[in-house]
Parts: C-alpha cells; structure tokens; sequence
C-alpha cells in the first residue's frame, strides 16, 4: 500500500522549468515535499526520493498522513508502542 501511495503521490506532481534551464518539482497535496534538477528525469527521481523521506518522518512522528486517490495511510501506520505510552501518539 505505501507504494501504491507513493506512486498516486507522484502522479500528482507538478513540475516547471525554470529560467536556467533546469527542472522544479513538487506535490502541492504533501507539503515541503520539492526537489529540483537538471533534468526532467532528475527532478523526479529526486522528487520521489523527497517524497518518501517525508513520509519516513511523518510516520515517524505520528503526523497525519495527507488522503491521496482514497488511499488512506493513517489508518494502518503502526506505531512502536513506546511511542503510544510516552504519549507523543494519540492511538486511534
């Protein structure tokens, strides 16, 4: 499923180029997730790359997780149960 979630996140990606030649990219629904590159091709492989180290810290974290396609992750992320007992994770 976190695959799947990563790959309709990256659907959704916008990407422009800018003045220099080069590539922006970023995915309005997850936010901070950007990257930038040479190339088209390099943007996005860095934009996935950008993608799924903010997920590691969202879930890390216990933050909510954005809804994206239906596919929703914050009903199946587990968290290790020191976190739930120090309190930093509200269980659900």
């Amino acid at each position: 499923m976190l695959i799947e979630y990563i790959d309709e996140a990256m659907s959704k990606a916008i990407y422009d180029k800018l003045e220099d030649g080069s590539f922006a990219g970023k995915i309005s629904q997850c936010p901070g997730v950007v990257a930038f590159g040479e190339t088209l091709y390099q943007c996005q492989k860095e934009l996935r790359s950008s993608l799924e180290g903010w997920l590691i810290v969202k879930i890390r974290h216990g933050d909510r997780l954005p809804v994206i396609r239906r596919i929703n992750l914050n009903k199946g992320i587990p968290f290790p149960k020191e976190t739930l007992a120090h309190g930093s994770v509200e269980a659900q």
